[in-house]
């Protein structure tokens, strides 16, 4: 029987045996891992064997090293020293294990392995370590129990699943203006009821797994099960879910399976000596940009451990699902490096990783198992078929995909093109076309607009501007067209956006400049890794009135239920820079033209009365007030269902209607 993924898509037709069979490997694998168990999600407890455990009595440790000849515990209980009384014993599988009595280790005492092998050794962070801390003057990283005597209870349930997420992507260490790490506790305080008034229902945050280049973003993972202690404590952690849950916002996790940091001390990489026991072997094991390891998606071990990874954090933290970083990175052996998938062929040619693509999809198996109304995102630029199909249609599971294409086409448009040389037709197509069967979150920029060497939308529209002339009492045609362009391009991109929206913390309100992490080459600064919220918060400063409309345009999209319909095109009149298009009873209207405005616009438009919803020209977004909102207006008779409609549309504004 045909799998409902390519009978939703003929051209897939050519490619139906590699589907199907891909589609076997994925229930062969899971069938391999559930022969004790009823559900995978029941087989995936590597972080309850492994790693550092109280009991009642004692402690116990547990390892995988399969190629290791000793292991010796070391820390502050005997002088950071090799000995025998704290030797790992064999446990078999290449299992490792120790006991120690209760009074031995401590709250926040200090710990790493010493793994020897035939012909070397080093010292090790434990692959399950849940905390892990650096030395303030030594810059070494150590294994930190972690055992509060009250450790944090959540007190409130998980809110319900937001269909359509509208999604605040952000950054813990950047979030505070200060020129430091910022704590979790701050972003709780500070941040979190920001992002609740403007209206956004979901929380994504980055950078959560240990890392120990803070300027990598928290894209070089360390230490999979620990929380970065640059932000705060595991409880911390918890207390801002927490809080979170209780104002109705969920939250979900960046994620990074698709590769991990190449040092050896604090990471996974060469644990027991082998350069392959977590990394695919020779040169697949390594990633040729990113300086990092790639994992071994083929080994059961490696399945085991991130599956369990998955899990963990929705178990322990409560977070409410994922964000999957670097899709792409893992499903083509050349990691998607200078390629454009232009045609179905480069999905199916050999290129493909199809154990990562199992394990994927059996991610998603647990996820939805732990948490059935969770909500997984890939990020996967290259396009292929079934990221965001059923498994049981022949996909890999992803309730969402990241629609990356809009970005870019932001950035290219106002790079290359001229006010006067946008075309809405154009336009209207890259914003809306995605996959019919797939679900996709759209957005104008995410944080990989903002990094070093590019720029945010806003300072890409007003440049020098912004450090001049955003005062209230000032007047700049650059700042005007910026401000204009700034609120229309999001209004159409959440507009048009199928299933859901996301937007990177402060760019809401047009944060100036980039963002950089300190590293040698800025001289260690923290100048652009903050956000300058005072400037939101000046009266006197124009970024005050994006931040107004930001609110208003998720309460808009919010109270009319514009997701519950697609985009229907009325208008795409090119020559003018006109777009309109309906969602059941809302209408969005355009006008890209930066000088014409048209006092008398008529098209047609299904019958009934059109009153205003939202306009980007309203003075309480910083506009000309050039709409009378208490304006009512009736379509003229052409035939049954349908009718003509008369606007007003000003230069460089977007407005959206209702019918009644």
């Amino acid at each position: 029987m045909m799998l409902k993924l390519v009978e939703q898509d003929k051209l897939l037709q050519p490619y139906e045996g590699i589907i199907e069979r891909r589609h076997r490997q994925v229930l062969d694998m899971e069938r391999e891992f559930t022969y004790r168990t009823t559900r995978l999600a029941d087989s995936c407890n590597s972080y309850l064997y492994y790693g550092l455990h109280r009991t009642a009595n004692e402690w116990v440790f547990r390892e995988w090293a399969p190629n290791a000849t000793a292991i010796y515990f070391l820390g502050e209980f005997n002088d950071w020293r090799k000995h025998p009384d704290y030797a790992l014993t064999k446990a078999g599988s290449g299992n490792w294990e120790i006991r120690l009595p209760a009074d031995v280790l401590a709250h926040e005492m200090l710990y790493r392995l010493l793994v020897e092998w035939d012909g070397g050794s080093g010292e090790r962070l434990p692959s399950h370590v849940r905390r892990v801390v650096q030395d303030e003057y030594t810059k070494v990283y150590s294994a930190q129990v972690w055992e509060p005597l009250h450790p944090y209870l959540m007190h409130n349930e998980r809110p319900p699943r937001a269909e359509n997420p509208l999604i605040y992507e952000a950054h813990i260490g950047m979030a505070t203006e200060h020129r430091r790490v910022a704590t979790f506790t701050e972003f709780r305080l500070f941040v979190l009821p920001r992002i609740v008034d403007l209206g956004y229902n979901t929380i994504q945050l980055m950078a959560i797994q240990e890392h120990p280049y803070y300027g990598s973003f928290g894209y070089q993972v360390a230490n999979f099960f620990a929380v970065s202690s640059r932000f705060g404590t595991p409880e911390e952690l918890r207390a801002l879910i927490d809080a979170a849950h209780g104002m109705g916002v969920r939250v979900i996790m960046d994620i990074v399976h698709s590769h991990a940091v190449n040092n050896e001390e604090e990471g996974l990489s060469r644990f027991d000596g082998t350069e392959d026991q977590y990394f695919y072997p020779g040169a697949r094991g390594h990633h040729p940009l990113w300086d990092s390891r790639c994992f071994d998606y083929g080994k059961h071990e490696v399945l085991n451990f991130l599956l369990s990874n998955c899990k963990y954090w929705l178990e322990e933290f409560h977070f409410d699902g994922f964000r999957f970083d670097g899709i792409t990175s893992m499903l083509y052996w050349d990691h998607g490096i200078e390629r454009s998938f232009t045609e179905y062929s480069m999905y199916y040619d050999g290129n493909e990783d199809e154990n990562a693509i199992t394990y994927l999809a059996l991610a998603n198996r647990v996820i939805h198992q732990v948490l059935p109304d969770a909500i997984s995102i890939a990020e996967d630029v290259s396009g292929m078929p079934g990221v965001a199909s059923p498994i049981e249609d022949g996909g890999m599971g992803f309730d969402y995909r990241m629609n990356m294409g809009t970005p870019d086409y932001w950035i290219k448009l106002l790079k290359e093109k001229r006010d006067e040389e946008w075309h809405v037709g154009d336009l209207f197509y890259e914003l809306t076309n995605k996959r019919d069967e797939e679900h996709t979150i759209s957005y104008a920029e995410s944080h990989d607009q903002a990094l070093v060497g590019d720029k945010t939308i806003f300072f890409r529209l007003v440049d020098k501007a912004v450090y001049t002339s955003m005062s209230v009492f000032d007047s700049n045609v650059i700042v005007d067209r910026g401000m204009a362009l700034h609120k229309m391009i999001r209004l159409v991109t959440i507009g048009t956006a199928a299933d859901g929206y996301l937007n990177f913390m402060g760019n809401e309100w047009g944060h100036p400049e980039w963002i950089d992490f300190p590293r040698e080459g800025n001289g260690w600064s923290y100048e652009h890794a903050r956000r300058l919220w005072s400037l939101v918060d000046d009266e006197n400063l124009r970024f005050r009135f994006l931040n107004v409309f930001d609110k208003a345009m998720l309460q808009a999209v919010t109270d009319n239920r514009v997701f519950d319909w697609r985009p229907e095109p009325l208008v795409r009149d090119n020559e003018r820079q006109v777009l309109i298009f309906t969602r059941g009873d809302v209408m969005f209207v355009f006008n890209f033209n930066p000088e014409k405005s048209f006092p008398d616009y008529k098209f047609d438009a299904p019958s009934g009365k059109f009153t205003y919803i939202l306009d980007t020209d309203d003075k309480a977004f910083d506009g000309a007030g050039r709409i009378n909102h208490g304006t009512e207006h009736f379509t003229r008779y052409v035939s049954p269902g349908r009718g003509q409609l008369s606007l007003y549309i000003p230069a460089r504004t977007g407005m959206i209607l209702r019918r009644s």
